[in-house]
């Protein structure tokens, strides 16, 4: 629809309708004007435009700079992604009973008491681990 759109506003041009509207441009397609409406809002989509480009300083606000300055934002999961790849070979050099603490307190949320009952520790024993093995990794994080 968007061919035909352009094809017809450049037939419609030639008979000098210099800005033809949707009605005219309707009427020429054989079309109902709604669809014509709804096309030529589509078609304004179509148009890509640099993110490097500088700001049009229009309106109130008469920001300057790039448009790259002011569209998107950082994805907190970002980061959260690259902590959890950065956390991963720690991961693996940490003993068994160890990773299996973690697993248990942060994969399946199981409470300290929870975690004590399951391995035969007291609450207060899989507290101290915890800390200890947080502590541990967050120094050898704080390194890389």
């Amino acid at each position: 629809m968007r061919i035909d759109l352009a094809r017809a506003r450049e037939q419609l041009e030639g008979q000098d309708i210099h800005e033809p509207s949707a009605a005219d441009l309707a009427a020429h397609l054989n079309v109902d004007e709604t669809e014509v409406t709804e096309a030529l809002v589509a078609a304004n989509s179509y148009d890509s435009d640099s993110i490097d480009r500088p700001i049009q300083a229009v309106g109130p606000l008469q920001q300057t700079g790039l448009v790259a300055d002011v569209v998107g934002s950082e994805d907190p999961a970002l980061a959260l992604a690259e902590d959890i790849q950065a956390l991963k070979p720690h991961l693996a050099e940490l003993d068994a009973r160890d990773r299996t603490i973690l697993e248990l307190r942060f994969g399946a949320e199981m409470t300290q008491a929870e975690i004590g009952k399951e391995l035969g520790l007291s609450q207060m024993h899989v507290s101290r681990l915890i800390t200890r093995i947080c502590a541990r990794l967050r120094k050898v994080l704080a390194t890389d």
